[in-house]
């Protein structure tokens, strides 16, 4: 598989970042004409730099000018090899401390330092330079970087720098192409003809021409019209690539920088999320519970506040302090995001580190709160599938992915483990939850049946409607299912109960109920509203309702109209008569005189009849249905 790199070219303002980006390239990454006039870069600039049939290699040139901090960091996050800028004839100045700093928060893996300009100073100030840097360097990710001396004018080193960049990304591995699409947004501009147009660097997995995507956080819908690397057309994309994508259905004004695109459906943006916070060396103020900051992850930038556990304030040089960013809104983010923080005022770089869980809860201050952290951020790749699926209950695989920043092969040699459910193609639980739900659903129906002795049972659509509030609707399908399988309980049409459960009158109204019944049997066809049986009886109102349907579902009351119920003795007599005073049909009239009713109840009985298949009706008369 051919591997695509992006590189990034970092370093304090006027050290020759566009120059020798230039050198390197043949391009001159400066387009603004204000970037002309000034003389320094101001947006983000792109330009190839090699190509063969194994390898694609572009660099980023990022702003060194303070006030550009933010699209220095949209540039390089994401980027594992840096060259670090520094001119001989100035040295390490502000920006290349504040460069090092962000670029050591944001886990670049390799760096090369690039002296430039060192026709301006004679070898001996080149020597010096040389050692100013070492000590700047050390404990830093550039400490045993390889050192190169160039020129971009006279283009001395330019060569071997080239082969050098080469070299070092021999030993890199580019992100898993066979992960989701992802790629955060750093450019969008419209095209005449076209279109929204966004540019990007391509973080995760890749794209082809036609495929739908997300944009996040605001979810909305686009495809892929056309691809581009470096102005050049491009049927798929790649991560590590510098690519653009032509997007169909999207305004200009609905695309911002900071946006990301994916490639699936469920990739979830949040405004909450877990992290690891380490601080600069030479903070200017502590850093303050709940104190305003503005993060930089991908290529966003929000404002939010800094959550601790486990104190109130944090001072300069602290790692791996386990807090919580609450931010003003939603970004999108995976475990393992790097991300730098920066104080609005006065503004300076504060600290960065990675992102735990980008879906962080609401947590407690204290000790119990610090060790769920620990256990998040140490947690073997089975423990945070784990976690994920315990929060979300049931979980798409691409979800799992983005959660837990586990490739896609690396995810499915976790869920090779028979105690991980596949409930839908594609989606999955754990034996753990579904255990634990199941128990919750016998629980419920136990409880239903205790508050609801006349029922048959609970509802099965009003218990899935209920558990769909904390899981997806089809888990609730499949463990209702599958419980049912187990024999944890039985289905009865459109009820489930318990297995052992039998309906019955509740103990206390037991021999009125009888009484009442005994009543209903006396009157035989001629029978008065249910209604008057149920009061005389001294019944609660409340269970008539449940109490006539449990005394049908046994067969014990026939209803004949929506009053009046007779016994099932008087009604099954009453068909034995009829047919034995009748030849194969009969009128009204006739089951009249024999059955010696009044109009008021034979008229209902008969159309009773007619309903059960007993009697056919045709015209006036009432045809008797052979078998019945």
């Amino acid at each position: 598989m051919k591997k695509h790199f992006t590189i990034g070219m970092a370093g304090h303002i006027d050290h020759g970042k566009t120059s020798l980006t230039k050198a390197l390239t043949n391009v001159d990454t400066d387009q603004l004409k204000e970037e002309k006039e000034r003389q320094i870069s101001i947006e983000l600039g792109f330009a190839p730099l090699y190509e063969d049939d194994k390898l694609t290699v572009s660099i980023v040139d990022v702003p060194g000018h303070e006030r550009f901090i933010r699209q220095m960091i949209a540039g390089v996050a994401g980027i594992q090899l840096v060259i670090l800028v520094v001119a001989a004839d100035e040295g390490v100045m502000p920006q290349t401390k504040e460069h090092l700093e962000i670029l050591q928060f944001l886990g670049v893996k390799k760096g090369i330092v690039a002296i430039t300009k060192i026709d301006k100073v004679d070898p001996e100030f080149q020597e010096l330079v040389q050692e100013e840097i070492a000590l700047e360097l050390e404990g830093s990710i550039f400490e045993n970087s390889p050192v190169i001396n160039v020129d971009s004018l006279s283009n001395k080193g330019i060569d071997e720098l080239t082969a050098l960049i080469l070299k070092e990304l021999e030993t890199l591995e580019v992100s898993e192409n066979h992960d989701a699409f992802r790629m955060p947004i750093d450019q969008v501009f419209t095209v005449k003809g076209h279109g929204t147009v966004v540019r990007g660097t391509v973080y995760n997995g890749s794209l082809r021409e036609g495929e739908t995507l997300y944009l996040i956080p605001k979810r909305l819908v686009t495809r892929a019209r056309q691809l581009q690397v470096h102005n050049k057309q491009a049927d798929r994309i790649f991560a590590g690539q510098r690519a653009a994508v032509n997007l169909g259905g999207l305004s200009n004004e609905e695309v911002v920088r900071g946006d990301v695109l994916v490639s699936t459906s469920d990739f979830q943006a949040a405004d909450v999320i877990d992290v690891a916070l380490s601080t600069t060396q030479d903070l200017t103020q502590e850093l303050k519970q709940r104190m305003p900051i503005k993060c930089y992850i991908g290529t966003s930038e929000v404002m939010g506040k800094i959550i601790f556990f486990d104190r109130n304030e944090l001072g300069s040089g602290q790692e791996g302090i386990l807090c919580q960013l609450r931010l003003d809104r939603e970004i999108a983010a995976r475990r393992g995001d790097r991300f730098i923080l920066r104080r609005p005022s006065p503004a300076e770089t504060i600290g960065g580190g990675w992102v735990i869980d980008p879906a962080g809860g609401k947590y407690r201050f204290g000790k119990k709160t610090i060790e769920q952290l620990i256990k998040k951020k140490e947690g073997s790749p089975a423990d945070r599938v784990l976690d994920a699926i315990k929060r979300d209950k049931g979980i798409s695989k691409e979800a799992l992915s983005q959660e837990t920043s586990l490739s896609a092969a690396e995810l499915d040699e976790v869920l090779a483990d028979p105690a991980f459910i596949s409930y839908r193609p594609g989606h999955v639980t754990h034996y753990e939850v579904a255990v634990a739900i199941q128990k919750k659903l016998k629980e419920t129906i136990a409880d239903f049946h205790k508050q609801n002795s006349l029922k048959t049972g609970i509802n099965k659509a009003e218990l899935v409607s209920d558990l769909v509030q904390g899981m997806p609707k089809e888990l609730a399908e499949y463990l209702i299912s599958n419980g049912e399988e187990k024999e944890l309980w039985i289905r009865k049409g459109s009820y489930l109960s318990s297995a052992e459960f039998v309906p019955h009158i509740p103990s206390g109204w037991c021999r009125r109920s009888e009484s009442m019944i005994e009543a209903v049997r006396k009157d035989r066809l001629k029978v008065r509203p249910f209604k008057e049986y149920f009061t005389e009886a001294g019944l609660p109102q409340l269970l008539e309702a449940d109490m006539m349907r449990f005394y049908t579902e046994q067969n014990i009351l026939v209803p004949i109209d929506d009053q009046l119920s007779v016994h099932v003795e008087a009604f099954n007599q009453g068909v034995q008569e009829l047919k034995k005073g009748t030849a194969e049909s009969f009128e009204v009239g006739e089951a009249k005189d024999i059955l010696g009713l009044s109009r008021k109840h034979i008229i209902p009985y008969l159309e009773k009849l007619d309903e059960v298949k007993f009697t056919r009706r045709e015209g006036n008369i009432r045809i008797w249905v052979a078998g019945k």
